[in-house]
């Protein structure tokens, strides 16, 4: 049975541990408000782009061509998987992971390469020997994404798919922000856009373009691979943010559940500590 001393080491241990967790569960909330702003200040935009583009690309003439839209194979697949940085976030990882790892197997024979954003992604899949074309770490570290790093991500992935003949299909993974309890991994392609036909039985969107819309639409182009990259980074942040609160609050609960039980244990050793000396006392007097 443990001492007394014991007992209250530990508590002491689990009450430090227990005082750590809330301290992460309130800068995660902090850092979450942020983030949440951030992410709903941009769907609007995001979605705004994609209507224009998809407009654009039903009314631009069927033998318009762009690097970005260069339909290819179907063999060979980069992913740019978005993770954290850090750790104590629940399942935000590695649901990100097993999303990944389920696509790569649910394409059984392609080859596949990997764009890590986040060092845990990076980690997992460096030690399962992935090929890294690029990577990039500690972009989300501190609770927010710029709009620069998603500018140099996505000119990166460009250029890796109009100069790299071994790419045909690139997917974008990350998780998207539902609400602090639900995070949801999606699996998006970023390249080759896909080109939406022209139907003219569909009417469009009165919108008046300026200059014509084939030189619109191919300017357009790489500016939504950027705004692609850039809402996934804010939903992944927010996503993580939301995960981690959850976690530490989870961990602050069970903490203070085992506290309840080590004191209860602590309390009976005391209990039996104090009968037991009683007991020595009076077997001493008696036979005294």
């Amino acid at each position: 049975m443990p001492s007394l001393l014991d007992m209250r080491r530990r508590i002491r241990s689990v009450r430090s541990t227990q005082q750590i967790t809330k301290a992460m569960k309130m800068v995660a909330a902090a850092k979450l408000k942020r983030a949440q702003d951030r992410v709903v200040a941009a769907r609007p935009f995001a979605q705004k782009m994609s209507e224009v583009l998809e407009n654009l690309s039903s009314r631009i003439s069927e033998d318009f061509s762009h690097p970005l839209l260069d339909e290819r194979g179907d063999e060979k697949y980069l992913l740019v998987v978005i993770t954290a940085d850090r750790g104590l976030c629940g399942a935000f990882n590695s649901n990100i992971v097993k999303t990944a790892q389920n696509f790569m197997q649910e394409n059984e024979g392609k080859s596949f390469q990997i764009i890590p954003i986040g060092r845990k992604g990076r980690d997992f899949f460096r030690r399962r020997k992935m090929l890294f074309p690029t990577e990039y770490i500690n972009l989300t570290s501190k609770g927010r994404a710029e709009h620069s790093d998603a500018v140099r991500i996505a000119e990166d992935i460009i250029k890796l798919f109009t100069e790299d003949a071994s790419i045909d299909k690139v997917f974008l993974i990350y998780s998207e922000f539902k609400s602090v309890l639900a995070q949801k991994p999606v699996i998006q392609q970023l390249l080759p856009v896909q080109r939406r036909k022209n139907d003219t039985n569909e009417p469009h969107a009165e919108y008046i373009f300026e200059q014509p819309p084939n030189e619109i639409f191919g300017k357009l182009l790489p500016k939504q691979i950027e705004t692609q990259i850039y809402h996934a980074l804010l939903e992944s942040v927010a996503s993580e943010q939301g995960s981690r609160m959850t976690a530490m609050d989870s961990a602050t609960k069970n903490a203070g559940e085992l506290i309840d039980k080590l004191t209860l244990t602590m309390n009976r050793i005391r209990q039996a500590t104090i009968t037991k000396e009683i007991i020595e006392v009076v077997s001493g007097a008696s036979a005294l």
